[in-house]
């Protein structure tokens, strides 16, 4: 018995990890592209906490830059409520050109980040495999250098967050500041 269930783990270890090797990265990813402004314009997650709170959720701002090192500074700000609230995070490159790793200091999660493909003049889609003693979810960001993206970006969007195993409950185009919440299914 315990070694049949030390099989079903390991089978789905393995399974979890080819999960991951399957998200691809931008092909040719240059970094200092990605720096600049960015609006948060879609989210999709497997989360409890994105399931709980996604009915407060709306677009933020992201601010991309380099560090002397090679790292991704990335900081959010996102309204809640009514003021701003700020995260800052510091993504740490690897090996892989487009994937970088993280470590959350307040929850202790790990974050395997993927940029999946970007134009970098107009969005970039990225995943988030992530890692923590509770167990694993996926989340996948749509970003825009404006406000409003393409209907076609749009639907790659949910078409990506799809293949990721997400369901339409799962997937959402974030709605402005003022404005009101609508899906994308």
């Amino acid at each position: 018995m315990q070694a049949m269930l030390l099989s079903i783990l390991g089978l789905a270890l393995l399974g979890a990890m080819h999960a991951q090797d399957s998200i691809p990265t931008q092909a040719n990813f240059q970094q200092d592209k990605l720096t600049g402004r960015w609006y948060s314009i879609g989210l999709a997650s497997s989360s409890n906490w994105f399931k709980d709170k996604k009915h407060l959720m709306k677009m933020c701002t992201t601010v991309i830059g380099v560090t002397a090192d090679g790292n991704l500074e990335v900081n959010s700000t996102y309204p809640k409520g009514d003021q701003c609230e700020k995260r800052n995070s510091l993504y740490i490159k690897t090996e892989q050109p487009g994937r970088f790793s993280y470590t959350s200091p307040r929850w202790g999660s790990k974050h395997d980040i993927r940029v999946v493909e970007t134009n970098y003049e107009e969005y970039a889609l990225v995943a988030t495999q992530i890692s923590k003693s509770t167990g694993s979810s996926t989340m996948v960001l749509l970003y825009s250098r404006t406000k409003e993206l393409s209907p076609k970006r749009l639907d790659r969007f949910t078409q990506f967050s799809r293949e990721q195993g997400l369901t339409d409950e799962e997937i959402l185009i974030l709605p402005q500041t003022g404005k009101s919440r609508r899906q994308q299914s």
